[in-house]
């Protein structure tokens, strides 16, 4: 993890919403993010993470609670948030009829950013994010993952203070997702600029962020960094797979996890085989095994009761 400093750049304190009809979208948050940290909000579509980037974004208005972005208060200064804060939401919203170039330089122009400053930052955008062959050609006949970096490359132009990336991989083939990911992990290395990030991947919430905030059902359920998550299991897990339901051998061995036929047990204090000789005292016939290290998917398991992808 990087040195990061004192002052935060994002601090949310009991921030929540509750849209029309009593739905709690996001259940009361605290959680602070220092200057130049990247953040992970880790969870399934309906946990609450794009609704917590819309009130960080000002784009939805909270219920309760506060926030501030390099201590400008969301909600009551709204445009100083915006000033010191860039976002590339899930859904694209470059101009396909322009060239990449074009549209980076209207977004500079929208922000004020003096001809000449814009220039050369938009040379050193498109030399960091791979766009030299494609930035002078229309938007609309970009790849989805080219896109990505070209809206990337947008959100930068201002020089934020904060980079909001909301699901920045949804929708790409594995080698594009992989490619992305480079290329965000080289901009963390580049600038000192803090980024809050969300995503249902755990590839992606393992490989960029200094530490993650797993959300289930609205609310936050554990925030570390991801060492730490994945060391509260031990060194090594055994999966098993039951020839019925496991839930009963679950609450006989305490420390596992039963998700229908499948059990999870993390191996701390016990060998796999007094797991194994505790598992047969249930009259559960063992049909699979194996022992593997511990990931966040199986950090989520403990927590919620439910494995990340399937609830995706």
């Amino acid at each position: 993890m990087r040195v990061l400093h004192t002052a935060p750049a994002i601090e949310v304190r009991r921030l929540s919403k509750t849209y029309p009809g009593g739905v709690e979208a996001v259940k009361p948050l605290d959680f602070t993010v220092g200057a130049g940290e990247v953040f992970g909000l880790l969870g399934p579509n309906g946990a609450g993470k794009s609704t917590t980037i819309g009130m960080l974004t000002t784009t939805i208005a909270p219920t309760g609670g506060a926030a501030r972005l390099a201590g400008h208060d969301v909600a009551k200064d709204a445009l100083a948030a915006r000033r010191v804060s860039s976002v590339v939401f899930q859904e694209p919203v470059v101009d396909r009829a322009l060239s990449g170039r074009r549209n980076l330089e209207l977004h500079a122009r929208l922000w004020g950013v003096a001809p000449a400053a814009a220039r050369e930052r938009i040379a050193e955008l498109v030399e960091a994010l791979g766009l030299g062959e494609l930035i002078e050609r229309p938007a609309g006949g970009y790849s989805g993952g080219e896109r990505r970096r070209l809206e990337i490359a947008r959100a930068l132009v201002s020089d934020p203070q904060v980079l909001f990336l909301d699901e920045p991989t949804v929708g790409l083939d594995p080698r594009i997702r992989h490619e992305l990911l480079d290329v965000i992990a080289q901009l963390r290395e580049r600038s000192e600029m803090t980024v809050l990030v969300t995503t249902h991947y755990l590839e992606e919430a393992e490989r960029l962020c200094d530490r993650v905030a797993i959300m289930h059902a609205g609310r936050i359920v554990a925030l570390d960094t991801p060492a730490a998550l994945l060391a509260g299991l031990g060194g090594e897990v055994l999966e098993l797979r039951v020839d019925r339901d496991a839930a009963g051998a679950a609450a006989a061995l305490g420390d596992a996890v039963a998700v229908g036929a499948t059990l999870t047990v993390p191996l701390r204090s016990r060998t796999a085989d007094e797991v194994l000789a505790a598992v047969a005292r249930t009259g559960l016939t063992i049909t699979a095994l194996n022992t593997r290290a511990p990931t966040l998917d199986d950090v989520y398991l403990r927590l919620t009761g439910d494995r990340l992808p399937e609830v995706a």
